[in-house]
């Protein structure tokens, strides 16, 4: 059985249905943003993934009348700025499902307007006169290192804003509790905290409702959805990518805390949290801190060699692809002992799943591309004897980008209805034409924080993986290896799945 159509009456009921307690659902056009700033307009992060996400959302007519600025730290001449937007938002031109003709207009006028100027963003005072000259309200966005994006706000006073302005903060939101919780107490001094977008790219709209609406909108899930009937939850980002020119910050961040400490500790959060009475940004963003608030990596906190594990990859192909050991590749320092594959157990010490392993794991150079959270029920207490066949455990695959659903089952088979036999329902989820940026700015410009990490949430994540990333540091749990191109570690479960 296959079912590849979204069902359009439920995709109708979550855009018209009220967003009690979400900016997004009150009519105010003048809090519309009117400006993105982007600082650090030159960088890596701006060229690869930001920019797309602008010019698909312009494209699209979601984002009409925005003006768009760059600074960076480059001296780049006006044409080197235009030439970039050119070549970054050359796909979205076509007209295709998401491009609308209108759109594909209003693209060319934000791209002819839209200026570049050299700065010093930690340079106190620099920042707050450049905002005297943007038309607001502002959303600046921080596309920048954290170390720098917190001098950069240090330096900044709230006389320095245009009124309603919104900051933007990329991840890793500080690098342990105490920075994060400094960074906090620096942007609260600015702006209140649902004018604060800390963003985490990962959690589109379609995913985060696509989950939502799994859970709370059907009966015969959300009864079976805790300990007492599910064995495992496994949360998995693994890519066949290596560090595409990307040593520079992967190879200080690690697969733990590019991935595990941030994205998938959001995504369990989504999965673990009790129903929320709306899908407001303060209902929904207090129910995932709450889920944060009682996990754990590990049973007693303490036992991380048994519940972590980390390896990095050797040589190996990938597809065609020759790819080099790890501590060769270009600006890779092996004193940093660093992972490029992380795999963590996550307990949440609640009524609802005590118990019950949350495991989380990302890593690079992988042959198996997998980006789905896996469901896996209990066994059956009794299976009538007679049966025969494999009596394998129902499984619920819930796929991220694109957003599928497929449920593993038992069923008798063709032939002899005596023998169980294995197989798939399959869907496809509602999806957004959208790009990941798209949809997070997409919210950021209607003002609506539901996308964003909230200040406590983000300290509450680096409080569970403090003390993994310390055992790391002291050599607690060892280094393990896989060649490029595998499905990891022999030795871990996951790979073999």
């Amino acid at each position: 059985m296959k079912n590849t159509a979204a069902s359009s009456n439920q995709r109708s009921t979550q855009s018209n249905q009220p967003d009690a307690g979400s900016p997004a659902s009150v009519a105010d056009p003048g809090g519309r943003i009117k400006t993105l700033v982007i600082l650090g307009a030159s960088g890596d992060l701006t060229g690869r993934l930001l920019l797309p996400g602008v010019a698909r959302l312009i494209a699209s007519g979601r984002a009409p009348g925005l003006n768009l600025v760059g600074a960076g730290s480059d001296d780049w001449s006006p044409q080197q700025w235009q030439d970039r937007l050119k070549d970054r938002f050359s796909e979205a031109m076509e007209p295709d499902g998401a491009s609308t003709d209108t759109g594909i207009k209003e693209l060319h006028q934000l791209q002819e307007g839209s200026s570049y100027h050299q700065l010093d963003v930690t340079a106190k005072g620099a920042l707050g006169q450049f905002l005297k000259d943007i038309p607001g309200p502002v959303a600046l966005y921080f596309a920048l290192p954290p170390a720098v994006s917190q001098k950069a706000c240090t330096a900044l006073t709230p006389e320095d804003l245009p009124e309603g302005t919104r900051l933007v903060m990329e991840k890793p939101f500080g690098s342990s509790v105490e920075s994060a919780r400094a960074l906090n107490a620096t942007l609260a001094t600015l702006v209140p905290e649902d004018h604060i977008h800390r963003v985490d790219h990962f959690l589109g709209k379609s995913t985060v409702l696509n989950i939502l609406g799994l859970r709370f909108a059907n009966r015969l899930l959300e009864h079976s959805w805790d300990g007492e009937h599910i064995e495992k939850v496994e949360i998995f980002f693994d890519e066949a990518l290596t560090l595409e020119n990307r040593a520079r910050y992967y190879d200080h961040a690690g697969a733990g805390r590019d991935m595990i400490q941030s994205h998938l500790l959001q995504v369990m959060g989504i999965m673990a949290m009790e129903p929320p009475a709306t899908l407001g940004e303060q209902d929904v963003r207090s129910s995932i801190a709450t889920v944060l608030r009682a996990s754990t990596i590990g049973r007693s906190g303490h036992d991380l060699a048994e519940y972590t594990r980390r390896a990095r990859y050797t040589s190996g192909t990938i597809g065609k692809r020759k790819v080099p050991n790890y501590i060769d590749e270009d600006g890779v320092d092996p004193a940093n002992d660093t992972e490029t594959l992380a795999e963590v157990e996550v307990y949440i010490n609640n009524w609802r799943w005590a118990g019950v392993p949350f495991i989380l794991r990302s890593g690079k150079a992988l042959g198996n591309a997998r980006k789905e959270a896996v469901v896996t029920f209990k066994p059956v207490p009794h299976l009538p004897v007679g049966f025969k066949g494999s009596d394998s455990p129902t499984r619920l695959h819930i796929g991220f980008g694109p957003d599928t659903l497929v449920l593993d089952l038992d069923v008798n088979g063709p032939g002899d209805v005596f023998t169980l036999d294995r197989v798939k329902l399959e869907a496809e989820l509602g999806s957004d034409p959208l790009l990941p940026y798209g949809e997070v700015l997409e919210g950021i410009l209607r003002a609506d924080p539901l996308l964003s990490v909230r200040g406590d949430t983000a300290e509450e994540c680096w409080r569970i993986v403090e003390p993994t990333f310390a055992a790391w540091a002291s050599g607690a749990v060892p280094m393990e290896n896989y060649a490029a191109g595998s499905s990891g570690p022999q030795a871990w479960t996951t790979s073999n799945d």
